[in-house]
């Protein structure tokens, strides 16, 4: 491996930042700054040692799986706590002459990043707070006030075609007419109800929030959609709700902007934890724009949902070749 010059080492030692780069064995080929914090040992005591004698097995265990990912082409993008501190961290692979030859991390306490950037995350997120409790208002208000009295007044039609049956034929004609049109509001109010605020992820579970979310997909997407999730699954409430929000932005984000004519979502279990991925053969995009920082609305909004309920996020993509989101619980769900 090219050792880096005198500016760029005294850079990488002195970033805010740490950095390191592995191999496939995996060993820690390189350290720059303190990752104390993070692997519990100085730089000094990690260049040069495989994972699995540097580190303590449950933490060798996740860190061997990352890299393995990386070197499949994976960009993960990870945010953990260590004591009363919060890093986000992002491995990637390393490319030398076309081919994956290490793969790189790097790791960066949250109170280090620029006061501005930090603000607009939290205007942001606070923003979609406040529109998903005003969505939580109208979706309530439409099932509790608007949905009962429809609900109320199709009974009252209903005893009305019943007394008029022998007597107005005609009229009951027509009344049969106005309920066909009540039924089509009903059917309308709830699915905007749903809409508004897709509940049944906590009332009927993942996979039917799933199954649902890809039925109305299909009314306005004119590519294939294929949705594959066990059906053994019993998915921890935090865990089903963050993923139903993961799955529905990567879906947007792909129909929005990947010009893909196919979807495909998957939630299955291994040993190391439950999975959501969600991948489309759209344009993709350059995964340094996710390095460089470049996150747009529905990114930030993955990276929101994943933090919120400890799942790692991952993202890989590549411009022509596009796009695979991966969510995973670490091994509780």
């Amino acid at each position: 491996m090219t050792t880096p010059g005198p500016l760029a080492e005294a850079y990488l030692e002195q970033s805010p930042a740490f950095h390191w780069i592995a191999d496939r064995t995996p060993v820690f080929v390189a350290v720059y700054g303190d990752p104390t914090p993070l692997f519990h040992l100085p730089a000094a005591q990690l260049r040069g040692r495989p994972l699995v004698e540097a580190l303590s097995p449950p933490i060798a265990r996740t860190w061997m799986e990352r890299i393995a990912r990386a070197f499949t082409g994976e960009t993960l993008l990870l945010s953990e706590s260590a004591g009363s501190l919060r890093w986000h961290i992002t491995v990637f692979p390393i490319r030398m002459q076309g081919e994956i030859a290490y793969v790189g991390a790097l790791a960066r306490e949250t109170s280090a990043w620029g006061s501005a950037e930090q603000e607009l995350r939290r205007t942001v997120l606070g923003a979609m707070k406040a529109q998903e409790f005003e969505r939580n208002q109208i979706s309530r208000f439409l099932h509790d006030a608007v949905g009962q009295n429809l609900t109320a007044m199709g009974l009252q039609l209903d005893l009305m075609r019943m007394d008029l049956e022998t007597i107005a034929p005609q009229i009951c004609a027509r009344i049969a007419e106005m309920q066909e049109v009540l039924e089509v509001v009903m059917e309308e109010t709830r699915d905007y109800t749903y809409t508004l605020n897709p509940s049944d992820v906590e009332r009927a579970g993942l996979r039917s929030a799933l199954d649902r979310m890809v039925g109305r997909l299909r009314e306005r997407f004119v590519g294939n959609v294929r949705l594959n999730v066990d059906p053994s699954l019993k998915i921890e409430k935090k865990f089903a709700t963050a993923l139903f929000h993961i799955a529905k932005e990567a879906v947007e984000n792909a129909v929005q902007h990947s010009s893909c004519s196919q979807i495909e979502i998957a939630v299955k279990s291994t040993r190391a934890g439950l999975f959501l991925e969600v991948r489309d053969n759209g344009c993709g995009f350059d995964s340094s724009d996710i390095l460089g920082g470049r996150r747009g609305l529905g990114l930030l909004s993955m990276e929101h949902y994943a933090a919120e309920a400890g799942l790692e996020l991952s993202v890989v993509s590549n411009r022509g070749a596009g796009t695979l989101v991966r969510a995973t619980t670490n091994g509780h769900f």
